[in-house]
């Protein structure tokens, strides 16, 4: 079995921005000469997630304003400055497990893989991507 871990950065416009990273990962799984396995992709940072659905700008802000009623900006919490932030990020999770089939990440029709910035400002964001496979 082979294991190929690479990078990419991007930067962020603040909260809540959505960013399509799959390019960036078929990029990194080509790269890797793994046709067959699985690609993870990690979020080392506190405050963003990553997350796999259709890319489509309606939806996108649907999920903005499902956050902004599930965890309000605003609520009194008691972490300063950005609670919400991580709280938004905890429910979206800072991983995904991606099959690799023939060289390609095997996505539906209209999936994308995209990073969602919850906290409040703009940020370098930095993703790790580990393709293990044949």
């Amino acid at each position: 079995m082979k294991v190929f871990t690479s990078t990419f950065s991007f930067e962020t416009r603040g909260e809540v921005d959505f960013i399509d990273i799959t390019r960036d990962i078929e990029g990194i799984v080509r790269e890797s000469g793994i046709r067959n396995g699985i690609a993870v992709v990690f979020a080392p940072h506190a405050t963003g997630a990553i997350i796999i659905n259709e890319n489509d700008p309606s939806l996108l802000e649907d999920l903005r304003d499902t956050l902004e009623r599930i965890i309000p900006r605003h609520a009194g919490y008691r972490h300063p400055v950005n609670a919400h932030s991580h709280l938004r990020s905890i429910l979206m999770e800072p991983s995904k497990v991606l099959p690799v089939i023939g060289g390609s990440l095997a996505l539906g029709t209209w999936q994308s893989v995209v990073w969602v910035e919850v906290d409040t400002h703009p940020r370098t964001r930095k993703v790790i991507v580990t393709v293990l496979g044949d």
